[in-house]
Order: C-alpha cells, then structure tokens, then sequence
C-alpha cells in the first residue's frame, strides 16, 4: 500500500498503512540562492521540535555575472538520490517524536486511526522495542532517519527509503541503501548544482546570411567550473565531498534540416586551452569555423529555434581521500536565429 501523507503545521508525516505506523519525515537542506563572485551556503535548520536535515550546501551556485539559469541533466538513466538516511542524536529524535505526536493527538481534524498510528510509533521508541528513545545511550550511538528530497516527491524514488528510524551504534556502517558517505553527499551536491544561462556567441550575431558560415564560442569567463560542497557535521559524523561540473562540449542544432555544422557532427570539442570553439575575428571570413553553422535557406519571416547544449563532465573528492567520477550531464537553451537572403544587384 502506498503510504498516506498527513498535513500539519506546515510539515508532512507519512504513515505506512501497511504497517499503521507514523514516519515522520525530516525536513531537507534547503537550496542556496545562485552567485556569481562569491560563494552562497544552504543549511539545515530547525523550527520549534520539527527535526531538519543538517546536510549544508556552500559553494560557487552560479555562472559569471549572476547568470545562474537551471540545473544540471544526468546522461543516461542516473539520478541523484531522492532520498537518503542521516543520523539524528537521541534527543533530538525524541524531540521530534513527542512533539509530532501531541500535534496529531490534539488535533481534532485528524481520524482515529491516524492518531493511533501516531501513537503506536511512539509507544515503539518509548516503551516497546526500544525504551525512552534510548537516552541512556546518547553517547554510544545515533538515529538514523529518511529525509526526502522535496524537490522530488513526484519520483517514486523518494519513498524506497521506508525503513522505520533505527539505532546505530558509534562507528558502525548502517546497513542500508543510501545512508549518508562521501559519495551519496557527492551525488546530493549534483542535484543543486545551478549552471549559467547555455548562451552561445555567435558572428555574425544573431542575424546572418543564406550560405555564410556562423562561427559559435563559449565565454570562458562565464562557461568554466562550478562547484558544490555537502556536508554533515552531527552526532560524531563529519564528512563532506565537493562535486566540480566542467564543461567539455558543445552541441549545435541549427532548427532545420537545411543546414550544415562544424564540425559534421554538430558536437564542439573542448580545445587545449579549455575553451570552446574559437572566436571570429578580423580576416577569418574565408575559413572554416571550428565550430559553427551554415545556414542553406533563408528563415523568411521567422527565426530559426537554435538548440545549444553543453556538456558538463563531473567529478567529485570527499572526506577520507575518497573520489571518483559521477555520470556527465547536460544543460541547454535555444536561440533565435534570423537568417537572411544575400541581396543580389541586377544590372
């Protein structure tokens, strides 16, 4: 059965009706507003008893001149997760239980059977399979506890972390799917990623002729890395890991079929210098771009919807020396392009 989700005070609890047991669902790191010169910091926080994820976000959200447009696309059928496990101290865990609990016992909006439910799982952690939500142990171990991406409820990925809060002792590995390490905040760290708006360069700009060869680049100082760091710093656990996006390609699409790219392929290559196709300059007019269009008919009244697409390579490093790739992504925009017939003279 799929669980029900009950509102109150601002905050969602899910009940499992298989199991007529309430998981509350911690809040979530909140996204940081895009920069361009500095670095922007999302964190955890705390309202009243309600418990949050204490996972941070800080880094460069942002392309040069506060362009920040969207988010980076995985290549292929990876996803960041939509949900994970962190760990919570005792108290706190206890905090958010009791306070949960007396929100939906005193409602009377609420049915019977969901203050039941409420109060079955709090009897579990209070005085059945656990007692007194095992403060006496406060500094032996953690709760672990699923948080929720809730940019992504509508992925059914985000209720595969359905397992009840659980007590792990101190330097113990819990033995779940995604229980926060360096690599799952590396893959969170993916998900908030903010690229710069995909706006190619092109001359002539934005108007050309039947049959002129279009040259395309990519600022670098707007198109260069972006970064994102997550970490967690709670109940004895402090690790972290920085996600680097570069991009390395640039694909054209030129919105018609009556058109030719440079190279054939419409997939601009990164160059030596880390820079992206090659600006036009004075005395380039009878060479062929780099990269670039030619268009073979004019758009007539209209424009040409030109699609631009980069791809971004991503990397990441975390506590412990640990590292490796993630999976690229992409990121896109279309442009307008009016192509013009080249005016002839009749003598």
């Amino acid at each position: 059965m799929h669980p029900l989700r009950l509102h109150h005070a601002g905050a969602a609890i899910s009940i499992l009706a298989a199991a007529c047991l309430l998981v509350p669902t911690p809040a979530y790191a909140k996204r940081g507003p895009g920069g361009s010169d500095g670095d922007a910091k999302a964190e955890g926080t705390r309202s009243g008893n309600t418990l949050e994820s204490h996972i941070t976000y800080s880094g460069r959200l942002g392309g040069a001149g506060g362009t920040s447009a969207g988010n980076v696309t995985p290549v292929g059928n990876w996803n960041p997760p939509a949900c994970w496990y962190e760990p919570v101290s005792a108290k706190d865990f206890q905090n958010q239980v009791e306070s949960q609990y007396a929100e939906v016992v005193n409602d009377s909006g609420q049915p019977n059977y969901a203050k039941a439910a409420t109060g079955q799982f709090r009897d579990m952690y209070k005085d059945g399979k656990y007692k007194n939500f095992n403060l006496d142990k406060a500094d032996e171990g953690n709760w672990w506890v699923a948080v929720q991406d809730p940019n992504r409820l509508d992925d059914p990925n985000a209720f595969t972390c359905s397992k009840l809060p659980f007590w792990v002792q101190n330097g113990d590995t819990p033995a779940v799917p995604y229980a926060v390490t360096p690599q799952v905040l590396a893959e969170l760290a993916y998900n908030r990623i903010l690229l710069p708006d995909t706006e190619v360069t092109f001359a002539p700009r934005n108007v050309t002729k039947v049959n002129l060869p279009t040259w395309a680049w990519l600022d670098p100082s707007t198109f260069k890395p972006v970064q994102v760091t997550a970490s967690l710093n709670v109940a004895g656990l402090n690790i972290q890991a920085t996600t680097t996006a570069k991009p390395v390609s640039l694909k054209l699409q030129p919105g018609t079929a009556d058109a030719e790219t440079y190279p054939a392929s419409g997939e601009c290559a990164i160059n030596d210098d880390e820079s992206i196709g090659e600006p036009y300059t004075r005395g380039k007019s009878n060479k062929t771009p780099p990269c670039g269009i030619k268009y073979l008919r004019s758009s007539g009244n209209g424009t040409y919807n030109l699609k631009a697409t980069i791809t971004w390579r991503i990397d990441w490093t975390g506590t412990g020396g640990a590292g490796g790739e993630l999976p690229n992504g992409t990121f896109g925009a279309t442009q307008d392009i009016t192509v013009q017939e080249i005016q002839s003279v009749n003598r």
